[in-house]
């Protein structure tokens, strides 16, 4: 039996920055691809207007996904935004792959017959602009880590919509 992690109902820190992790689903790597990353980049710049979260810095791996984000007044809770984030890009991802065809004209294997997402989400209140930039650049390295790049700068998929403040 899973258990589900808990969440605060409540944070009293007037403008808090989370940090974020989403998995893809049996953490398939199906994310770090040019046209999946456009899908959940332009999810984000919406975030704003849809949920009254504005998202900063992000790194796509190829089976997860960090992202730090702060609620503007009267925002969603997290878990709503998060849910409402993963069922846009769920969307859209599928929309994409169901058109999507191989070089012989057959459709190609879609990562979204399925839930694109794990359902739940790891987050973690910041406390300090210092921590921001401490797991940020823990995570901007997690492509160097992983070998798939030489230098992080070379990591195509990341990048920041907008910058946030403590």
């Amino acid at each position: 039996m899973h258990k589900h992690l808990r969440r605060l109902e409540e944070v009293w820190i007037e403008q808090p920055i989370y940090f974020v992790t989403v998995c893809a689903k049996n953490r398939r790597p199906i994310l770090a691809r040019n046209n999946i990353a456009k899908i959940l980049e332009e999810e984000w710049h919406s975030a704003h207007k849809r949920h009254g979260w504005l998202v900063g810095r992000y790194v796509i791996m190829p089976d997860h996904a960090h992202f730090f984000c702060t609620p503007e007044h009267e925002a969603k809770p997290l878990s709503q935004f998060v849910g409402a984030w993963k069922r846009w890009t769920s969307r859209r991802i599928h929309e994409l792959t169901v058109a999507t065809t191989d070089d012989r004209g057959l459709r190609t294997t879609s990562p979204a017959t399925t839930s694109v997402w794990q359902r739940e989400f790891f987050d973690h209140v910041l406390r300090s602009a210092e921590s921001y930039g401490e797991k940020w650049d823990y995570v901007r390295d997690n492509p160097l880590r992983a070998g798939l790049v030489l230098s992080r700068d070379d990591w195509p998929y990341a990048g920041e919509i907008k910058q946030l403040e403590f």
